[in-house]
């Protein structure tokens, strides 16, 4: 187990030393939060990254961590512990598989449109395609077949009330893939490329969507992490370290 400081020392994180950790991807799809958002569920939490961040900027919202394994959810808990007391009487942790949310059968919360945000950052690898982990939590948390997408936006769409937003991050080959599924729910899709250099494709793409909308997608400028000699950008400076928000200046 380690002890982690992100957001220039300002989130402190139990998690374990190999597998799954925390790092920009979750804290990125933080930021992407809008600053309205009050009633927040993080779908695949893991130890609390994205969802503690969200809470750490958002001094009105609630957030609901969603996390399967039992394990990495009781450090999700002991993680919104550990901050200050206003902040985690703000979160809670449910154990439990994204598809069983909002059904009969599921856990009585997160509740049937009760959120006005969801966010995820969903398993990235389709296991048929690339190379597994061989560590099991690493493995579940980034491989899952290209199916298993559907299952985790109709559980978005369970969970957001009438014009709720979802916010996620992925990678770029994936943007077919989730403008297909998400056109059967949602629509006002934007994506922003995330860029590791400006001379370099896109490494993950933000996206964002409305429940109930049928505005055409549209393709926002692009964020860049760091210049053509690898020194962090002012703008990935602020949103990595400073804790801001994309829609925040």
């Amino acid at each position: 187990m380690t002890d982690d400081a992100l957001i220039g020392g300002r989130l402190h994180l139990l998690q374990p030393a190999r597998g799954h950790r925390a790092g920009h991807d979750a804290v990125l799809l933080a930021a992407s939060v809008p600053p309205g958002a009050r009633r927040v569920v993080d779908l695949g939490a893991g130890v609390g990254t994205a969802g503690l961040a969200v809470a750490l900027r958002l001094p009105l919202a609630r957030v609901t961590l969603v996390e399967i394994d039992p394990a990495i959810a009781a450090l999700a808990a002991r993680n919104a512990g550990r901050q200050d007391p206003d902040m985690a009487e703000r979160v809670q942790v449910v154990t439990a598989d994204v598809a069983t949310l909002a059904r009969p059968s599921g856990p009585p919360v997160p509740l049937a449109g009760g959120a006005d945000l969801v966010l995820m950052n969903p398993p990235f690898n389709d296991p048929a395609r690339h190379r597994i982990s061989p560590r099991a939590g690493r493995a579940r948390a980034h491989s899952a077949e290209d199916d298993s997408m559907e299952a985790w936006l109709r559980a978005a769409d369970r969970l957001l009330e009438a014009s709720g937003e979802l916010r996620l991050i992925h990678r770029p080959e994936a943007i077919g893939t989730l403008i297909e599924l998400l056109h059967r729910r949602a629509g006002a899709v934007s994506i922003r490329p995330v860029h590791g250099r400006p001379d370099t494709p896109a490494i993950r793409v933000l996206v964002s969507a409305i429940k109930g909308r049928r505005t055409p997608p549209a393709i926002l400028p692009g964020l860049v992490l760091a210049d053509t000699q690898g020194r962090p950008t002012p703008e990935a400076e602020r949103l990595l370290r400073g804790g801001g928000g994309l829609d925040e200046h």
